[in-house]
């Protein structure tokens, strides 16, 4: 077993515990973007190819189209707040325990400044001037 001077960044990304970060990530971002992604597109396909099918009317005026539709955005809340409670549960602890680790070894945060050039939103002035 080797020990990680965790002050620095390239050994800690090599890290077993840095690699299990990555991988428990890894283990619900790829299933639920190609999940979504496969809905999403079904959506699009069967409204492009088959509107017939998303006329039909469910209520009133309202039609399968309106519902399939709006049922991408519910997904969307769905897919947030099951990411929320994953990373909770599963990325955060083991997030922490490495930034702690690496705060504790005098890693430190690196700050960019941005170019006066950044400032023209709050000027008034254009980005060309």
């Amino acid at each position: 077993m080797s020990t990680i001077d965790y002050s620095d960044f390239t050994s800690v990304q090599k890290s077993e515990q840095f690699q299990s970060l990555r991988t428990t990530h890894r283990k619900f971002v790829f299933p639920m973007t190609i999940v979504f992604l496969i809905w999403y597109l079904g959506f699009v396909l069967v409204a492009a190819f088959a509107p017939e099918f998303m006329a039909i009317q469910v209520l009133g005026n309202i039609n399968l189209g309106i519902v399939l539709g709006l049922a991408q955005f519910v997904t969307t809340f769905i897919i947030t707040g099951a990411y929320v409670a994953y990373a909770n549960r599963k990325i955060d602890p083991i997030a922490t325990d490495l930034r702690e680790k690496m705060e504790g070894a005098g890693a430190v945060e690196i700050i960019v400044e941005a170019s006066d050039d950044a400032d023209y939103a709050t000027t008034g002035k254009s980005s060309g001037e």
